[in-house]
């Protein structure tokens, strides 16, 4: 019977509560708008933490903080302080959101066109490169110049949520420019924390972390694609790596990139079994009569359901599942644990002029624009690479303002560097804090003042 001789009305069941949203969204659309929502609420979080450590409060929350939590299973007993658990368990998640991200951009996304990729890519390193130089030269030497890689990093949520502020006077091809830069920026960041970052290796930990490396590989060459085997299998590479001395956080991107990026159906195949299906379960169809009462309509159903599994890569599906947990749960929380920042406005010179407070506040905003608008303005100049379409270099000035927005992946650097010396942890937070927020306004306000719609569109 064909679904034209059913009211509309009877076709769908809405509870009384239930809102359905018709609007589809592109995958860069829909990252776009969830990187911006969350930026506003990493923004609200960042600044109740540092509304509580500068208040009558201050010294209960960082005691809750650092409040000590412990798991047993059987033998094994790990035991860390509540910002720890957030640092090292929660953001592993954030980590393995990061590494499906970038294999799906490497693999199939900006970043597998060579010519495309090429500027972003090329923006990217010189963006890294000259703010740990610019650290480095003012901290050479001592316990400073271990926060040389705090300044390599930028926030793509902040950043994305800055550009998307200034609404239609920005063009497309800038934001896919700035996301493409961010990610080749976060596999720096990722190389960087695995191996400048890592303390003391232990040999049993390392067999182990390889050996379920070796067993995730193997399920991704076996064809293996529900999501389920890989995860069981990565939180034991969580507690290898976390007792082998590299940072337990990486297993999330190790276990990212060894799960299938590519669906099992290509779209005509997959559109093509959907048609036979439709048609089979149109014949099927007995008068109005309850799906679960119709045994081989709900074996079509069956079906179907097992076709759009296979039709979307195992991947794409967990990234999607994890996006709104991350943005919306774990990285606002990794900013109320790492943001409580006390701020002695009475002695704040000292503070700003610190080392390490100005090594980082050099290398976010001057190291990573002049990295970016450099490296970018030599990569055309000598054909490595071309400009991308409707993009000139007073866009890129842009770009390399934003990139200086550390927050994240900065913070989380700046607590490996200086895990052991609470006064310059605070210095490069402090650094990293004023930086950020700097770099938003200078990038904000060139792009809205120097680069209007028109121009975009030139």
């Amino acid at each position: 019977m064909s679904a034209d001789h059913f009211p509309e009305t009877s076709q769908v069941h809405t509870a009384p509560w239930e809102q359905t949203f018709s609007r589809v969204l592109s995958p860069l659309a829909q990252f776009i708008q969830q990187q911006s929502t969350s930026s506003f609420l990493l923004l609200i979080c960042t600044a109740i933490a540092l509304a509580l450590a500068n208040s009558s409060l201050s010294e209960a929350y960082l005691h809750f903080l650092h409040t000590p939590i412990s798991i047993a299973v059987g033998s094994a007993r790990f035991e860390m302080s509540l910002q720890h658990w957030v640092n090292e368990v929660l953001m592993s998640l954030f980590f393995l959101l990061v590494g499906l991200e970038l294999k799906r951009e490497l693999v199939l996304g900006e970043l597998a066109d060579r010519q495309r990729a090429a500027l972003p890519a090329i923006a990217a390193i010189g963006g890294m490169v000259v703010p740990a130089v610019a650290y480095w030269l003012l901290n050479p030497s001592g316990a400073t110049a271990a926060g040389w890689g705090i300044p390599m990093a930028t926030d793509i949520a902040f950043a994305i949520g800055a550009l998307s502020a200034l609404g239609k006077r920005i063009s497309p091809t800038l934001v896919t420019f700035l996301i493409a830069l961010a990610i080749v920026d976060d596999i720096g960041a990722v190389l960087v924390i695995a191996f400048f970052y890592t303390e003391q290796l232990h040999a049993g930990g390392l067999f182990i972390s390889a050996l379920l490396t070796a067993i995730l590989v193997a399920f991704n060459l076996g064809g293996i694609r529900r999501v389920i085997p890989y995860l069981l299998v990565g939180m034991l590479l969580w507690c290898a790596m976390f007792n082998s001395g590299i940072h337990a956080t990486l297993a999330g991107v190790v276990l990212a990139f060894t799960i299938p990026v590519r669906p099992k159906y290509n779209a005509p195949y997959f559109i093509h079994s959907v048609n036979k299906l439709s048609q089979q379960m149109q014949s099927g169809v007995k008068n109005n009569q309850p799906l679960h009462n119709d045994e081989m309509l709900h074996a079509h159903m069956s079906a179907l359901e097992e076709g759009l599994e296979f039709a979307q890569a195992p991947a794409q599906r967990l990234e999607h599942q994890l996006h709104f947990s991350v943005a919306f749960f774990v990285v606002p929380l990794f900013a109320l644990a790492n943001a409580a920042i006390p701020i002695n406005w009475s002695d704040i010179t000292t503070v700003l002029t610190h080392s390490v407070t100005m090594g980082v506040t050099s290398g976010l905003i001057l190291g990573k624009w002049i990295g970016i608008t450099v490296t970018s303005w030599l990569a055309v100049k000598l054909g490595i690479a071309a400009m991308p379409k409707g993009m000139q270099m007073r866009h890129i000035h842009g770009i390399g303002l934003l990139a200086g927005i550390g927050f994240t992946m900065s913070f989380f650097v700046a607590e490996l560097a200086f895990s052991s010396t609470p006064e310059l942890l605070l210095m490069a937070k402090t650094g990293i804090l004023f930086a950020s927020v700097a770099a938003a306004l200078f990038g904000y306000c060139w792009l809205r003042f120097a680069c209007n719609n028109s121009r975009m569109r030139k």
